[in-house]
């Protein structure tokens, strides 16, 4: 079952062990879906950035977004 992550101290976890962390948001249908997948790079208490599978980098905010690994 996927880990849903909220505290500063996962998002740390979630970096130094290198896991990959899926960003869900709530689409029109009021259900949650994957908007994007990848590695911690950083984090704040207003967003966080994942680098993806490509290379690319992408920033999410923490207030719209469910983060889970």
């Amino acid at each position: 079952m996927p880990y849903t992550i909220m505290k500063n101290a996962e998002f740390f976890t979630a970096a130094l062990a290198q896991k990959y962390v899926f960003a869900l948001q709530i689409g029109p249908d009021g259900m949650y879906s994957r908007v994007g997948a990848g590695l911690v790079q950083m984090f704040s208490d207003e967003c966080v950035r994942l680098k993806n599978f490509d290379g690319s980098v992408v920033l999410y905010s923490r207030s719209d977004t469910k983060f889970q690994h």
